[in-house]
């Protein structure tokens, strides 16, 4: 075995490879990379087994975007991890936060929200989508967007930016999240921030444990207005005249969770 340097672990030749297969494998198992030679060139290299999540920390660690007040993923180290990750992930002030798979009520309540939404845009020149679905956030002042996946959203600004591969790259004018226990502060903080900031005018945000739906409206990257309607309320956008959801209806026989 010959040493090379810390970086690039043992470089040894193809027959010591063969030789002692066993012995390297062990080598590689302990997070060191092995590099092999033919003829004196380096030619491939055996490294350790990451997942998407480790490979996260590993890139993390030495990010150099410090803007959040501590080490942070920039925009185009996500995109490069996102794109090669089976994984949904979001990225929000720089940290990368894993999407779990959704409850049955909140899939539920977002199932009736499409077809509210669906039936008030059809034939306008709005069009609802629902997640997942990547939009790419750019906030006032600050140079690295977050890119989320709301639960629903409005996007009136499809002309000019869906790109050849067919990727949204606008601001919807309308966005909902649907809390959960896991994502409680981040909707209602973070990603509450995010949108405000980026140009979004209207937020909803469904809260199944209250029973209620609480709207922002925002104007000029500021909250303009801001209503909760709670049971025995219809919900009303402050944007789209007309468009309204019954709360009583919302969450009327959602599949029980414990808890909730």
């Amino acid at each position: 075995m010959k040493s090379f340097n810390d970086r690039e672990g043992v470089v040894i030749t193809a027959t010591e490879l063969k030789q002692n297969l066993g012995k390297y494998m062990d080598y590689v198992e302990q997070q060191n990379d092995v590099v092999i030679t033919k003829n004196g060139n380096k030619i491939a290299r055996l490294t350790p087994y990451v997942t998407d999540i480790e490979q996260y920390f590993t890139v993390r660690e030495n990010a150099l975007d410090y803007q959040y007040g501590g080490k942070k993923v920039s925009y185009e180290e996500f995109m490069e991890i996102y794109e090669k990750s089976t994984l949904r992930m979001e990225l929000i002030n720089g940290e990368i936060y894993l999407l779990s798979s959704p409850s049955m009520g909140h899939q539920e309540i977002l199932g009736r929200l499409y077809l509210i939404f669906n039936e008030y845009f059809k034939d306008k020149k709005c069009r609802v989508f629902l997640a997942p679905f990547d939009v790419h956030f750019k906030k006032q002042e600050i140079k690295e967007p977050d890119v989320m996946q709301p639960d629903l959203l409005v996007a009136c600004d499809l002309e000019n930016n869906v790109t050849e591969k067919g990727k949204y790259m606008g601001t919807p004018t309308l966005v909902i999240e649907i809390l959960s226990d896991s994502t409680r502060t981040k909707d209602m903080v973070d990603k509450l921030n995010t949108y405000r900031l980026s140009g979004v005018q209207e937020y909803w945000i469904i809260d199944q444990r209250q029973e209620n739906i609480m709207i922002y409206g925002f104007f000029d990257y500021e909250i303009d207005r801001y209503k909760t309607f709670e049971k025995g309320d219809v919900a009303k956008s402050f944007v789209f005249t007309g468009l309204s959801a019954d709360i009583e209806s919302l969450f009327k026989e959602l599949v029980p969770v414990p808890g909730i």
